[in-house]
C-alpha cells in the first residue's frame, strides 16, 4: 500500500523540520507556507539538524506557496501559528479532500476546539503536541536544539502513520491523553515569553536564577488554576507538572550541573516567541500565557503573574527592549 501523503500546513521552523524528518523516513511530504521560504529552499535546498549531530538535505523539496495542494494531501499536519487558525480552517475547506486527517501541531489548548468546530463534520481532527523547539539558522537551515518528540492522538490513522515513520528523529509518539499533554506542555511553554523577554538564548536564559524564578512563579500560579479548574496536567519530558517549578527554582549549582546538563539544550536554541519578536511578527502569548488568564478569568479569579507577563510581551511587541534577569524578576515579582 502506498504511503498517505502528507501536506505541512504553515511550513515555518516547525513545520520544515517535522516535514524534513518525514521525507528522511519515506514518506511523500508538500510544504505550504510562505513565499520567502519557498524562494530560498528552491535555491538552496532544506536541511534538518538537531542536537545530536544530525544533519540531513534535501535538494529537491516541493514547497508551495497556494493552499489548493492540500488537495492532494491524505494528511494535513498543522502548524501555523495559533493566531491564523481560522485562515488555516478557511484553507482546509476550500481544499482539501473530504476526509482528510488534520494533525493540530500547535501551541496552547483551544486551536482543537476552533478546528473540530469549523472541520469536524467533513474531516478527522486530532491532536498533536510539538514538545520540543526549532531554530532557523537561515539559508535553508531548521535546526532542533533541544530534547524532545512529538506527539499525536491515538487512532486508527495515527497508528499507521507512526508505523510508516518508525524509530529516529521522525518517530511519532502516541497517546490517549492528549489534552493531559497539552496542559503539561503549555505549562513547560511557560518559558517560551520568559526567553522572548530576555533576549538570550534559551542557554543563557535558563542559567540565570532570577529569569527562571519568574518562570516557577508562572508555573505555580498555572497550576493553581488546573487544579481549581480540575484539570490534571500530564507529564511531558523528564519532570512531572507539579515538580517542575521546584526543579526551575532549584539553585544555580543543582540547576546547571543537574538538571541543565541532562537537558540537552545546545547553544542555539531560543524559543519561538523569541524569533517571533526578532522577526517583527506578533507572538503566540494569549494561547500560552494568556491560556491561564483566560481560565483565571473563567474561575472568577486573578492570574496576576501570567498577566503581566503578557503585558511584557505586548509592550516587547510595540519595540520595549529585553529585560535582564534582576529587572524581569522585579516587574513580574516585585
Amino acid at each position: 500500500m502506498a504511503a498517505a501523503r502528507v501536506a505541512i500546513l504553515g511550513a515555518g521552523s516547525t513545520g520544515c523540520f517535522i516535514g524534513g524528518c518525514w521525507l528522511a523516513a519515506g514518506l511523500p511530504v508538500t510544504f505550504i507556507g510562505r513565499e520567502r521560504i519557498a524562494k530560498e529552499i528552491a535555491r538552496i535546498g532544506l536541511t534538518i539538524s538537531d542536537f545530536s549531530g544530525l544533519q540531513t538535505s534535501f535538494s529537491d523539496v516541493d514547497y508551495r506557496t497556494d493552499s489548493s495542494a492540500l488537495a492532494e494531501a491524505d494528511i494535513i499536519a498543522l502548524c501555523v501559528k495559533s493566531g491564523s487558525t481560522e485562515d488555516a480552517i478557511r484553507d482546509i475547506a476550500a481544499h482539501a479532500r473530504e476526509g482528510a486527517l488534520v494533525i493540530s501541531f500547535q501551541n496552547g489548548i483551544r486551536n482543537f476546539d476552533l478546528l473540530e468546530k469549523g472541520l469536524g463534520d467533513r474531516f478527522e481532527v486530532a491532536r498533536g503536541l510539538v514538545s520540543y523547539n526549532v531554530a532557523y539558522l537561515g539559508e535553508g537551515r531548521f535546526h532542533k536544539g533541544v530534547a524532545g518528540v512529538l506527539w499525536a492522538e491515538d487512532l486508527p490513522r495515527t497508528r499507521t502513520l507512526a508505523e510508516r515513520i518508525g524509530e529516529g528523529p521522525a518517530k511519532l509518539c502516541l497517546s490517549s491523553d492528549m489534552l493531559g499533554l497539552a496542559w503539561g506542555k503549555l505549562l513547560i511553554n511557560l518559558n517560551n515569553a520568559v526567553n522572548a523577554l530576555s533576549g538570550r538564548t534559551l542557554l543563557e536564559e535558563l542559567k540565570q536564577r532570577d529569569y527562571r524564578r519568574v518562570l516557577s512563579a508562572s508555573q505555580r500560579e498555572g497550576l493553581a488554576l488546573l487544579n481549581a479548574a480540575g484539570i490534571q496536567p500530564a507529564k511531558v519530558g523528564a519532570v512531572g507538572p507539579t515538580l517542575l517549578p521546584r526543579v526551575i527554582d532549584s539553585p544555580d549549582w543543582v540547576f546547571r550541573n543537574i538538571f541543565l546538563k541532562k537537558w540537552k539544550i545546545d547553544e542555539r536554541a531560543r524559543s519561538s516567541m523569541a524569533d517571533d519578536l526578532a522577526a517583527g511578527r506578533p507572538t503566540e502569548v494569549d494561547y500560552l500565557n494568556g491560556e491561564l488568564v483566560a481560565l483565571a478569568e473563567r474561575l472568577g479569579r486573578d492570574g496576576p503573574i501570567n498577566r503581566k507577563i503578557v503585558d511584557l510581551v505586548r509592550a516587547a511587541e510595540a519595540g520595549a527592549e529585553p529585560l535582564p534577569p534582576a529587572a524581569l524578576r522585579r516587574a513580574v515579582l516585585g
